[in-house]
């Protein structure tokens, strides 16, 4: 930073003042100054040691945040909007994907109580309230998370009413479509697939309508384990009518398992996903699915963040919802 100074004709903490605009103070600096600075900069390949920033200001500018799968486009756009955040705060962003497992959640936490950062987005499947109340302990880092089903005082959260939309879906199918023996593919392990399959079952219930054990088929979002799941629903003696998938992934799978078996989507068997990826309005036929809107919710997530980072909001954890609604294509 000396060495720039001396170049560009300015003090040092003229230099500071440009390259970190978070720490500005109220005094002006000239476009033609702050230009000046930057070509010496580029000239002399300078880069802030980050480290010795971190230890004088007690800032990493960096955040962590933690996915279940990032090959998910679901989490694509949600990550993109975290970062788009990022950057007008001049941060960094670290992200790590779980894979839905319990285990590597943890080894994110930990990882982040090694190498502290200023703030932590997590879109947890299995963090109870005592992982998340260590690592908000012992990371002294701001953290906020995707999903109503993260409980802490000190933790804002973003959220969908999906177990609502679910069970409106689910009377969609029955009452529009007419469809009385519909199937569901859940991940159970999860809080979410726990909370949309106890949706989709109530809705059933209210109905009058029967859900056999065979019609409850187990998933782990891939389109792996759609096809598995339809394959063996649609070789059922009584096959579903009808199969709602916990995510569009499986969803997706569920098509391309009918197509190989001989069966016509809608009117064989109809399909209805959840998330609504670029790919639901790209197959064929097109797919019917619950919308989400990762986008919005990954800058919620980000300025929420962002705001404790900075002090702007000190109090106990505030709930931001995004609202999601079916879209009806070609599938259902």
């Amino acid at each position: 930073m000396r060495d720039v100074a001396l170049l560009a004709r300015v003090s040092q903490s003229t230099v500071s003042r440009v390259l970190s605009p978070s720490n500005a103070t109220s005094v002006p600096i000239s476009p033609e100054t702050v230009q000046r600075v930057y070509a010496v900069v580029e000239q002399l390949g300078y880069h802030p040691n980050l480290t010795a920033r971190s230890l004088r200001g007690q800032k990493t500018h960096m955040i962590a945040m933690m996915i279940a799968d990032i090959s998910n486009p679901y989490y694509q756009f949600m990550v993109r909007k975290v970062q788009d955040v990022a950057q007008r705060h001049h941060y960094d962003v670290l992200i790590v994907n779980s894979d839905h497992r319990y285990e590597a959640e943890q080894h994110f936490m930990d990882g982040i109580i090694r190498r502290p950062v200023d703030g932590v987005i997590i879109c947890p499947y299995h963090l109870n309230y005592n992982d998340i109340d260590k690592l908000i302990e012992r990371s002294n880092a701001a953290v906020v998370a995707l999903g109503q089903h993260v409980i802490h005082p000190q933790v804002d959260r973003v959220y969908a009413d999906d177990d609502k939309v679910t069970s409106e879906t689910t009377h969609w199918l029955i009452q529009q479509r007419h469809h009385q023996r519909i199937a569901f593919i859940g991940v159970p392990d999860t809080e979410v697939g726990k909370r949309r399959f106890g949706a989709f079952k109530r809705a059933m219930t209210e109905a009058g309508l029967p859900v056999p054990p065979e019609y409850e088929q187990v998933g782990d979002f891939t389109i792996e384990a759609g096809e598995r799941a339809m394959r063996a629903l649609l070789s059922l003696k009584q096959p579903p009518t009808a199969v709602f998938a916990c995510n569009d992934l499986m969803a997706v799978g569920c098509l391309v398992a009918a197509e190989d078996m001989g069966f016509h989507v809608p009117s064989d068997v109809a399909v209805v996903g959840f998330d609504n990826i670029p790919e639901a309005s790209r197959m064929c036929p097109k797919l019917t699915t619950v919308a989400q809107y990762p986008s919005e919710m990954g800058e919620k997530l980000a300025e929420a963040l962002f705001a404790r980072i900075e002090g702007a909001e000190v109090g106990p954890g505030r709930l931001f919802e995004v609202p999601c609604k079916l879209i009806v294509r070609e599938s259902a």
